[in-house]
Parts: structure tokens; C-alpha cells; sequence
């Protein structure tokens, strides 16, 4: 049975009559299969999805990336990769069911896959937490980082939460701490990491494995620091303005490119990637080999340097630092008078001491 969205009625109807017209044994008496009428009612879904999904707002771009058949990680990791061993728990306390981790072939070479799990029914999604993670899947992940760096393998990442569990016994437990050390560990490791969007990429918990060196997004995914109803919840204590606050947030793939925090866009198939499961994993499988073969001749260091340089960069062109060949630092470019003024409170102390010298001489001489 397939699954509609609120402003996909008219395509619901339509392919409810496109099954009648297929199998017209199932109807009162028996008819004939009128291909002509097939074809047209084919075309007529096609360019219903074309005007549609070609101006999606960002809330129903929200309701596409939250979609219930949308391909999810698991998915992705069966028919993309080769060999996979999954590898659980994190040596302190469990294994977190909602993140998916081990290594695997990958175009004939060694990678380590991280998947963020939603599940595909109630009972998957029950023991998946819907893919929220606990700090148990954030600690199992470093633990898996360094296992690839160790080894000099490549890692991939699959993020698709509404945010890290909010749960007592998760903060009990160093929520907040597990995410923190995860987003450090990945933005410390000397191997190219790839991260794709293929869902939801909610707050934290979703930042913690996308500290790429590449962040890349379905087009019909979204990425933010909360979600709409949160914010809207916040802002206008109306959990209804969902389309105010998902404009407001700019979380789609075309702002987030926009503002240079994503690094490229997977199209997909007309209707969203649940309509086109194999495109899309072709789509993934392609982009995957040229990001990966993109570091293929850089060293560690670079490789390091890179992904430091590209998160230094986000917001500068359009607020920090006009000059991105320095970035060392966040700090915003200083005039003449700042930086003398910065070195007079750095060594106010060292200039106190050498004017009371001076003082003390010059008693002593007078």
C-alpha cells in the first residue's frame, strides 16, 4: 500500500485509476485493458509530479525528506556496498540499535559505514528509537572512527534523525558530552569522511557524524538545527506555523548550498526518492566514487586541512572574513588601532612592571 502526502491528492486519484485500468479483471465483469487510456492517465501523474515537486515550499520538502517510504540507511548499506561486517557497541555501556556501523567493499576498496536507522515498520522502528541515537551510538561511533583512521580507511556516513534522543536516561548517561566528543573525533581524523543527508538531519544528533570533509544531500532532504514544529514552538508559540519556521530556518538542500554548509546536491528521481529507489541509488553510487577518488591523492594532513578550511569558510562569504586564504581563526579582520589596542591588554601586566621600573629609576636619579 502505498503512502500519500496531504498535497499529493490529485496523484493518488490519479494512480488509483491507473491500478483500475491495469487490472479491469477486478472490476464488475470482465473488459478489456485500454492501453491508450493507460498511457494518457500515465502522462497526466508525470506532469502532476513534475508541477509539484518543481516548487515544493520548504515545509513540504519536510514532509518528502520525513516520508515513510523513503529509502532509509539499511537500505542503502544492502545494496551499495559489499561484505559488510557490522560491528556493535561501544566497550562502556551497549549497543545502540538506531545506528547502524561496520566496514565494508565499496568500488573495490575498504570503507567504514555509519548509518543512522529509522526502521521500516513499527516494530523496526520501536527497537531503531525511530533513529534517534543515545549516547552509547555517539560513543560507538568514535570507537569506529578510530578504527578506520587506524587502519587509513576511508568512512561514510548515512544521517537521517530527527535529533539525538531526549530521553532521562540519555542525559543521565552524557548526552550533550557523547555528541561533543563525536563531532571533535570527527573533525580530528586524517581520513576522508562523506557524509550524505538522505532524510532528516535534525540538530545535534545529526551534526555529530556529518563533520565532513564532503556533506552532501538528496535534493528532497533537509538539515537544520531543530525542526520546524520546535522552532515554531519557540518563536511564535504556534506549533502550526511549521511553514513560516521551515522557510525562516532555511534548511533545504538549495539554501544549504546556497550558504556553502553542504558541498552538493543528489538530484532525485521525479516524485521523490521513494518513487525511484534504483535511481537514486545509482545517483548515491556515482557521487560516492568521485568524492572518495577526490582524495585519493592527498596526503594526511592535507586531508586534515581540508576539511578544517571548509568549516572555517561556512558564513564568510557572507559575513566574516572577505579574505578566506586566512583561516586560521573566527575572528573577524581588525584595523591598526584593534590590534594595538588587543597587544596592549595582552601584556598590560609586562607594561605596568616595566613603568614602574622606569618610574622607580627616575625617583632614584632625580
Amino acid at each position: 500500500m502505498k503512502n500519500y502526502l496531504n498535497f499529493e491528492t490529485d496523484i493518488k486519484n490519479l494512480e488509483i485509476e491507473l491500478e483500475k485500468l491495469k487490472d479491469p479483471y477486478n472490476q464488475d465483469g470482465i473488459s478489456q485493458v485500454n492501453t491508450d487510456k493507460i498511457v494518457k492517465v500515465q502522462n497526466e501523474i508525470d506532469q502532476r509530479l513534475k508541477e509539484i515537486y518543481s516548487d515544493l515550499n520548504p515545509w513540504q520538502t519536510t514532509l518528502v525528506a520525513r516520508h515513510e517510504d523513503r529509502p532509509k540507511a539499511k537500505f542503502f548499506i544492502d545494496n551499495l556496498f559489499q561484505d559488510f561486517v557490522s560491528l556493535s557497541g561501544d566497550r562502556f555501556f551497549g549497543d545502540d540499535k538506531s545506528l547502524i556501523g561496520g566496514f565494508a567493499r565499496f568500488n573495490g576498496k575498504s570503507v567504514l559505514i555509519l548509518g543512522q536507522e529509522k526502521g521500516e515498520d513499527l516494530d523496526t522502528r520501536i527497537e531503531r528509537n525511530f533513529g534517534m541515537m543515545r549516547p552509547e551510538g555517539y560513543r560507538k561511533s568514535i570507537r569506529l572512527f578510530n578504527l578506520a583512521n587506524k587502519f587509513k580507511i576511508p568512512v561514510l556516513s548515512f544521517v537521517d534523525t530527527p535529533g539525538a534522543y531526549p530521553g532521562v536516561g540519555a542525559e543521565e548517561r552524557g548526552q550533550a558530552e557523547a555528541i561533543a566528543k563525536t563531532i571533535e573525533c570527527c573533525m580530528n581524523l586524517t581520513v576522508p569522511t562523506i557524509s550524505i543527508i538522505i532524510g532528516e538531519g535534525g540538530s545535534g544528533g545529526a551534526i555529530a557524524l556529518a563533520s565532513s570533509n564532503k556533506t552532501l544531500m538528496l535534493e528532497n532532504a533537509i538539515y537544520s538545527v531543530i525542526s520546524p514544529e520546535g522552532c515554531a514552538t519557540i518563536l511564535w508559540r504556534d506549533p502550526k506555523k511549521t511553514l513560516e519556521a521551515s522557510t525562516a530556518m532555511k534548511l533545504t538542500s538549495k539554501d544549504l548550498l546556497d550558504l556553502k554548509i553542504i558541498d552538493e546536491i543528489i538530484p532525485e528521481p521525479l516524485g521523490g526518492a521513494h518513487r525511484g529507489k534504483e535511481i537514486i541509488l545509482e545517483n548515491v553510487r556515482k557521487i560516492l566514487i568521485k568524492n572518495i577518488d577526490y582524495f585519493t591523492n592527498m596526503s594526511d594532513e592535507e586531508i586534515l586541512n581540508h576539511r578544517k578550511k571548509k568549516f572555517l569558510s561556512i558564513g564568510r562569504h557572507k559575513g566574516f572574513k572577505s579574505n578566506n586564504d586566512k583561516l586560521d581563526s573566527l575572528t573577524v579582520d581588525k584595523t591598526d588601532f584593534d590590534l594595538y589596542k588587543s597587544r596592549i591588554i595582552k601584556y598590560k601586566y609586562n607594561i605596568f612592571f616595566l613603568l614602574a621600573f622606569i618610574a622607580f629609576i627616575c625617583y632614584l636619579l632625580l
